[in-house]
């Protein structure tokens, strides 16, 4: 695997980096069961489970499919919605209950399928791991060295400046992706670690490695890991400290894996010699595939009441109700890892013996500070930066299709003239641009939903909330200077700079600008192949009503993808919306004739509306077009008429605006209208940020 050998003592010697803090995490009489409607009832799925682990300890987690393992863990973990499940039991953290904020920040959860940025190396996740978990002291040299460590120790130094992988773009195998989930847990320093099948997707060398690994790390910072896995190697599974063995949701055994076969001796299944081990404890208590069910079954419900009634069961659960909350301790406080706000937890340790607790010792909780509040966003914005131009999918293709968009249109409204023929055609070529325009936004929604499981991982473990990943993801979508404003460290580059002409580099800096660079693009070629009004002002006016209508497009794909968070329903209502929008802007029916109840529930708060209607005013307020020769027949009759004109203004007022000024609305001024425009945006912005919060997976 690794080529490099590993110092595990250096790394084990940096005191910010080693458990001085949670001592023994453990669950008792645990039950989890869930309403099923097809039966009219509960559904069990753990019952009775119970164990504990100390500091430096690794536990296995082993049973057949269906078993509950990753259940267990989630619940360990408090990742499980207590509204869908009903919870009983004890899950301890120095023999207190924790509350689930407390828990997050002291663990780090590595899940089966592991959510990743697809875009960005090995050695850029670690980094930016490392930034949004670790104190800002912590130097980059430092930091340089963590990352490097954990590459070469997990055997991704040859993949470490290779991209994890898009849909277009192949980057690291399943496996690698694998260790690279457990590199970035490890990078931030947890005090107790869940993984949830570590080895999926490994030979049974690299899966050795793996563990091996782990075993060493847990032993050198004195963490706690707990790891589901299925059918280790023999070399792979005495690895581990214990032994969790589950079956129909219920503990078979729990125990030091190296007494197991000591133990089912006794109860009448010895374990055979030169055999895994793993693989015969699985095959006992998997009924599945048994050929003779009855007996199967029989035999797994011996080996369960043997466990029940067991002397190491009857010990196990005097212990975790030795270690619970004696009723006169004191609140004390933990002091967050993250730099957020403290959680209190009650406390009482003897020094002595750190596994037994006496109410007249009392101890604070001290883990080291986190990246500051203002750097988290920072951190966000940057990864986003990279995301944004190496992300073809994203921004590319969308790119493509409003170069296509605005291309069809210029061609389709060809040099339309200022004349009373070319006056419908100008409305409709509006419309077209203020609708199909915001219509292309939801091409985002498969971005959004990549950058949503981020959250809802990195949120999971403690790392940030939605507010953070909210404002950096809006000032992605706003302009500033048209270089990287957060350069990555040089030890973080590639080792082969892009020239400053090439197209890939020049790319990079246009699509820093996004919604900008894309209203600017359309509004170039489309503007003036159809000779909308020919002044430099109405362009600039015209791009930043685009502009205003794309960014308001975004805030409702991101308010509707994170509210349904799925790529196809959030696909389907993002077109039923913006087709909503379309259907009362102003133009298919008139604001005069519009229902009352879609004028006063939608049209009011309709962006496209205010584009459309701002558009109007932008093309026809001041500007004249011919009726033909005389004698004349104009379709609208202003004061010009018998000069065989039309007035803008007259258009205007055709469509229920108001003349003077730049007023064109029943709805207010231009700057009304503008700032009605932004005041939607953040309405849609603060609407999705409330959507994260509720939809916490």
């Amino acid at each position: 695997m690794s080529q490099k050998a590993f110092d595990i003592e250096s790394t084990s010697d940096r005191s910010n980096q080693r458990n001085r803090t949670v001592h023994t995490f453990s669950w008792n009489s645990l039950d989890v069961s869930i309403y099923d409607k097809s039966v009219g009832g509960h559904k069990t799925i753990l019952s009775n489970v119970q164990g504990s682990i100390k500091a430096g300890e690794v536990v296995a987690l082993m049973g057949p499919s269906g078993c509950g393992k990753t259940t267990l863990l989630d619940v360990l973990a408090h990742r499980i919605s207590t509204s869908k499940f009903d919870i009983k039991g004890d899950i301890l953290v120095n023999g207190m209950h924790p509350s689930s904020t407390a828990l997050r920040k002291s663990s780090s959860f590595v899940e089966q399928e592991d959510s990743f940025i697809g875009c960005l190396t090995t050695k850029e996740t670690l980094y930016f791991a490392s930034k949004l978990a670790l104190p800002s002291s912590i130097s980059l040299a430092e930091r340089k060295d963590r990352i490097d460590d954990l590459i070469s120790s997990l055997g991704l130094q040859h993949q470490a400046d290779t991209i994890i992988g898009t849909p277009i773009k192949k980057g690291l195998s399943g496996g690698q992706k694998r260790r690279l989930g457990i590199a970035s847990a490890l990078i931030t320093c947890p005090k107790i670690l869940f993984l949830d099948e570590p080895t999926s997707g490994l030979n049974a060398h690299c899966s050795y490695q793996v563990i091996s690994y782990i075993q060493k790390i847990a032993k050198a910072r004195n963490l706690m890991v707990i790891a589901s896995i299925h059918q280790p190697s023999t070399l792979t599974f005495q690895c581990f400290d214990k032994l969790l063995l589950l079956s129909g949701g219920t503990t078979c055994y729990f125990g030091e894996v190296k007494k197991v076969g000591h133990y089912f001796g006794e109860i009448g299944i010895p374990m055979p010699k030169h055999f895994n081990p793993a693989e015969f404890l699985l095959d006992v208590v998997n009924v599945d595939f048994a050929d003779d069910l009855y007996s199967a079954a029989k035999r797994l419900n011996r080996i369960q009441s043997c466990w029940s009634k067991s002397p190491e069961s009857l010990a196990l659960a005097q212990d975790s109700m030795d270690v619970k909350q004696p009723t006169n301790t004191k609140v004390l406080q933990i002091h967050s890892p993250f730099g957020r706000s403290a959680e209190s937890l009650a406390v009482a340790w003897d020094p002595v013996d750190p596994y037994k607790w006496a109410p007249q010792e009392l101890f604070e909780l001290d883990f080291q500070p986190g990246p500051s509040a203002l750097s988290i966003p920072i951190t966000l914005l940057q990864r986003n930066f990279i995301k944004s131009y190496r992300d073809l999918i994203t921004y590319g293709i969308r790119l493509a299709m409003y170069i296509g968009l605005a291309v069809m249109m210029g061609t389709i409204w060809l040099r339309l003239e200022a004349a009373q023929e070319s006056i419908q055609p100008f409305i409709n070529a509006i419309f077209f641009a203020s609708a199909f325009m915001s219509f292309m936004a939801i091409a985002y929604v498969p971005a959004f939903l990549e950058d949503r499981a981020t959250l809802v991982k990195e949120r999971a473990n403690g790392l940030y909330g939605p507010i953070s990943f909210m404002i950096a993801n809006f000032l992605i979508g706003v302009p500033y200077l048209c270089k990287p404003p957060f350069p990555l460290p040089k030890h973080l580059q590639t080792h082969h700079p892009t020239p400053v002409f090439h197209p890939a580099f020049l790319f990079s800096r246009l699509t820093s600008l996004l919604p900008v660079f894309f209203s600017l693009i359309f509004s170039s070629i489309a503007y003036w192949l159809s000779n909308f009004h020919p002044t430099p002002l109405a362009f600039l006016t015209f791009t930043m009503y685009l502009y205003l209508d794309l960014l308001a497009a975004e805030s409702l794909t991101i308010f509707i993808a994170a509210l349904f968070p799925t790529a196809i329903a959030a696909g389907a209502v993002t077109a039923f919306a913006n087709g909503l929008w379309m259907s009362v802007a102003g133009f298919l029916v008139s604001p005069d004739l519009l229902n009352v109840f879609y004028k006063y529930v939608f049209s009011y708060v309709d962006y496209e509306a205010y584009v459309f209607q701002g558009m109007m005013v932008n093309e026809f307020s001041g500007r004249n077009y011919t009726c033909g020769p005389p004698p004349c027949t104009c379709m609208y009759v202003t004061a010009l008429a018998d000069q065989c004109q039309v007035l803008g203004d007259g258009i205007l007022q055709g469509f229920g605006a108001q003349q003077g000024g730049q007023g064109f609305v029943p709805k207010g001024g231009l700057s009304v209208g503008v700032g009605v425009l932004v005041g939607i945006v953040a309405g849609y912005r603060v609407l999705g940020l409330v959507a994260l919060w509720w939809r916490r997976s």
